[in-house]
């Protein structure tokens, strides 16, 4: 059986992996997942993200999971857009999460980035999921 909403698996397995208080998630690779998790990285909400090739040619992400006096650091992480209901929305009038300590992933016609960046380069797109 195929995966409808792999991006929603994905945000699912981290935030259960979390509450489990497992140190890492293993993802089926997608490029979209992949730049997804280096924002994850670049902002500070998880340790690492290491690509395994197992011997099928078939890729996994490791998704090192971060902890603050064993806390986790991800207190919240919502998807926003889904298959069935896609939500896009211009620069403008992408909100601002948590007073600007939250990130929002955006997907644009430039690459997936955060609200913060959209907003710098005036442009929209997909809002794909938010983090905080």
């Amino acid at each position: 059986m195929s995966m409808q909403d792999p991006i929603g698996n994905m945000l699912t397995c981290i935030r259960n992996s979390q509450l489990s208080k497992k140190n890492i998630v293993e993802i089926y690779y997608s490029k979209f997942k992949k730049s997804i998790l280096d924002i994850f990285l670049k902002e500070g909400f998880i340790r690492k993200i290491k690509i395994i090739i197992l011997n099928n040619n078939k890729k996994k992400i490791l998704v090192y999971l971060k902890y603050f006096s064993n806390v986790p650091v991800i207190y919240e992480l919502v998807q926003i857009s889904r298959p069935s209901l896609r939500i896009y929305m211009s620069c403008k009038k992408i909100p601002i999460l948590k007073s600007g300590l939250g990130v929002i992933i955006v997907s644009t016609n430039k690459g997936v980035m955060t609200d913060k960046q959209a907003r710098l380069l005036n442009i929209g797109g997909e809002i794909i999921c938010s983090i905080y």
